[in-house]
């Protein structure tokens, strides 16, 4: 068994992009939207904001109140929508309740859409004409690369059916021909299913759901799960302990997929800029 490093392999890809930026002297920007006081948001943004510093990205960071209206923040996407010094906008969810997250969604532009949530960009993705990838699948596609396994008629098996990551990240394994198999909740004889599987990836957001009878010989498993255990502590979907000998690699949590979903999105960051100055049709 041999674990998959996801900070080193992200370390490398902000690496690549900051070398990038600076051969090429690209000013990039990332506008990043937080609405209310969500503590789990506020890290994540505060770990964007890092990231963008390590690859030479220039952040902009709009933190709106609880209470802000949804045709302000609307308007704010309008405005960020037209500055030429904004080449990625996201807005953190979840948002406060009275906000429809998909109207606003939907008011990025699908260039500056660097999440690629947008109709758009998802209807992109299941056509195989893409530019920008959901960060989180995106990355674990790099994760598996990085362990020489070549996708290609393997069986793979997604456990989770969210439009955030169990969805787009069967398509990613499709265009990489794999064939995939997507579980959920109405499953039947889902440990069967998943003993099939040469790549696993769980992104079912349960804590020690997948265990060792889940797992055939030699699998590659990833788990996308951030969960919290009995004792407060952050663990994954897989039960590692039980299920890690009988891998051929395995991400670990934390230290696995997470570090790998904003690496991935200062990648498409960057592509937002090449796109926006026409060097790249999206």
């Amino acid at each position: 068994m041999q674990l998959i490093d996801g900070k080193a392999v992200s370390a490398a890809v902000k690496q690549q992009i900051k070398d990038t930026i600076e051969k090429e002297g690209l000013e990039v920007g990332l506008a990043v939207i937080i609405v209310g006081n969500n503590q789990a948001s506020r890290v994540y943004v505060n770990n964007k904001k890092k990231a963008c510093e390590v690859c030479g990205i220039k952040s902009f960071e709009y933190a709106l109140p609880e209470d802000t209206k949804e045709e302000e923040l609307l308007e704010l996407i309008d405005t960020l929508n037209k500055d030429d010094k904004v080449n990625g906008i996201l807005c953190q969810l979840p948002l406060p309740g009275h906000l429809d997250e998909e109207k606003v969604i939907k008011a990025i532009s699908p260039i500056k859409d660097v999440d690629a949530f947008s109709a758009v960009n998802v209807g992109k993705i299941m056509i195989g004409n893409y530019a920008f990838l959901p960060c989180t699948p995106a990355g674990v596609m790099e994760l598996i690369h990085s362990t020489g396994t070549d996708v290609a008629g393997k069986e793979c098996v997604v456990i989770g059916r969210s439009n955030i990551v169990g969805k787009p990240m069967a398509m990613l394994l499709l265009h990489e021909n794999a064939t995939v198999t997507i579980c959920h909740s109405k499953t039947k004889n889902l440990a069967e299913v998943c003993r099939r599987a040469d790549i696993l990836v769980s992104a079912v957001g349960r804590a020690d759901f997948v265990t060792a009878d889940m797992v055939k010989d030699g699998a590659v498993v990833i788990d996308v799960g951030m969960n919290r255990n009995a004792e407060n502590k952050l663990c994954g979907d897989v039960k590692f302990d039980e299920v890690a000998p009988k891998c051929s690699y395995i991400t670990p949590v934390p230290g696995g997929v997470g570090p790998m979903t904003i690496a991935m999105l200062m990648k498409n960051t960057l592509m937002a800029k090449r796109i926006q100055s026409g060097n790249y049709e999206a």
